[in-house]
């Protein structure tokens, strides 16, 4: 008994600091896991600050060309702002969509439509699900430097192989782009050029080279894309229309995406731009010479305009 007795102050101190280890938590300003303060309201931050992804996971497929790496991390940016956790996969334009078939990726932004990407719509046309337009009138093609003066057209590469080194600098073996610049080929009986597979970096950087130099170079490219704000490049004509009109980007995602995430796919449909919005995008990225730093300034400078886009979230 007197053992016990003498158990008693210990006991009543150990009872004492569990009950303050129970109950003092509320108050460590360090402990805290959440966006909430100390009278349990929220505290308005958002993003990387805690709720990113507490409403499920994006998994979007990003293709290597300057406005898909642009309109992605953008994306990434927006989406994590609204508490979602996004994925960003680089694949080429091909395994793109057999990935959005097998439920590996939930999203690809770029897809050009009607004629660029028209192979891959007519074999996943059933499969996959095609969503609005976000971007009107692209452009395609071969392109050079405005000092090339006597190449204009498509026809008047005929002959000047030795000029570009008997090359083309093209991007993803898989692109669209490549195969159209194929077609073009022989239906301009180009038989002299080699057409270079890279990619879109790897293009931009060598005809940065060259204009610096002041040297030829015929490369494929595409509008939308920063470089017609940066270098003097000229499309070339093609009379024959084998790169088709003028075209739309879509985006397009796994057929079951709209059901699993109605609100995401509201707001992508909402989502619309221009030379001048992308251009502006394409331009802080290239600036500051990382994607996802580019990205989360120039939503932070387009406030107005992305919550236009994400009303539907509001």
């Amino acid at each position: 008994m007197n053992n016990f007795k003498k158990l008693i102050p210990a006991l009543f101190l150990g009872m004492i600091l569990l009950l303050a280890a129970c109950g003092g938590g509320g108050n460590d300003e360090g402990s805290s896991g959440d966006n909430t303060d100390g009278n349990g309201e929220s505290n308005g931050e958002t993003s990387e600050e805690g709720t990113s992804g507490e409403k499920g996971e994006i998994k979007i497929g990003l293709n290597n060309w300057a406005e898909n790496v642009a309109v992605s991390n953008m994306w990434k940016v927006i989406l994590e702002n609204k508490g979602y956790t996004v994925d960003l996969t680089q694949v080429e334009k091909g395994a793109l969509y057999t990935a959005l078939e097998g439920g590996d990726l939930d999203v690809g932004l770029e897809v050009w439509l009607p004629n660029t990407d028209k192979p891959f719509y007519e074999q996943y046309k059933d499969k996959l699900a095609w969503h609005d337009v976000w971007f009107e009138g692209t452009t395609l093609g071969l392109a050079v430097p405005t000092y090339v003066e006597d190449v204009n057209s498509m026809s008047d590469l005929k002959g000047k192989a030795d000029m570009f080194g008997g090359k083309i600098v093209g991007i993803d073996a898989g692109a669209s782009l490549m195969k159209l610049t194929k077609d073009a080929l022989k239906e301009y009986e180009l038989e002299n050029y080699e057409l270079q597979s890279s990619s879109g970096p790897v293009m931009t950087a060598e005809l940065g080279k060259a204009v610096e130099d002041e040297e030829p170079i015929l490369v494929t490219l595409w509008k939308p894309h920063w470089v017609f704000a940066e270098y003097d490049v000229k499309f070339l004509e093609d009379s024959k229309k084998v790169y088709g009109e003028k075209e739309d980007i879509n985006w397009v995602s796994r057929k079951a995406f709209a059901e699993d995430q109605p609100q995401v796919t509201e707001v992508l449909n909402t989502w619309k731009m221009d030379d001048q919005s992308l251009g502006s995008l394409m331009n802080v990225i290239k600036e500051e010479g990382d994607p996802a730093a580019g990205a989360k300034k120039w939503v932070e400078n387009h406030q107005d305009l992305v919550k236009e886009w994400t009303s539907a979230m509001e």
